[in-house]
C-alpha cells in the first residue's frame, strides 16, 4: 500500500508538518508535481488526516488536565452523550473502552473551578451514571507519530 517514498514523505511530515512542497520533493528525490500528487492520494485515503498546530495548553491558560473515567448507563445514551462530548471544547478526546467504565476523556481546565463545572456538566448527561476522574501532574511523552 505505501512505498518507501511514501513512508518518507510520512516520516518528514510527522516531525514537521509544516515542511514545503519543495523541501519535501528535494528530500525524496521527486518533482514538486509528483510529491503534491502523493500527498493527495495519501489524504484521499485517510492515511494523512490533518495538519494541526500543537499549543502549550498552559502558556494558552489550561493549567489542569484530567482523565474522566465515564460510566455510561446503556448504549441507548450514546448518540446522546457523543453529540454533548463533540461540543464541549474542553473535551480533546473521547474514546470507547473496554473494561471498566464505557468512556474515557481527555479534558482540560482553567483551573480547578473550571473542571468542577465540567465535571458537573458531564454528570448531568443523560445515562452517565459516574466518573472517575485523575488529575495529570506531567506528562512524560505525548506524541502523535506513527512508525510506518
Amino acid at each position: 500500500m505505501l512505498d518507501e517514498i511514501d513512508v518518507k514523505i510520512l516520516k518528514i511530515l510527522q516531525r514537521n508538518g509544516r515542511t514545503k512542497r519543495n523541501e519535501l520533493a528535494e528530500q525524496v528525490g521527486l518533482s514538486i508535481p509528483s510529491v503534491s500528487e502523493r500527498l493527495h492520494k495519501l489524504e484521499e485515503k485517510k492515511i494523512i488526516e490533518g495538519y494541526y498546530t500543537k499549543l502549550n495548553r498552559k502558556t494558552v491558560g489550561y493549567d489542569i488536565m484530567a482523565f474522566v473515567l465515564v460510566y455510561l448507563e446503556s448504549s441507548k445514551h450514546f448518540k446522546d452523550f457523543i453529540h454533548h462530548v463533540e461540543k464541549h471544547p474542553q473535551i480533546l478526546e473521547c474514546h470507547s473502552i473496554l473494561g471498566q467504565g464505557s468512556h474515557i476523556l481527555k479534558t482540560v481546565a482553567k483551573d480547578s473551578e473550571a473542571l468542577e463545572k465540567l465535571l458537573a456538566q458531564v454528570q448531568s448527561w443523560p445515562g452517565v451514571t459516574r466518573t472517575i476522574t485523575s488529575f495529570i501532574l506531567s506528562t512524560i511523552k505525548e506524541t502523535t507519530v506513527l512508525e510506518v
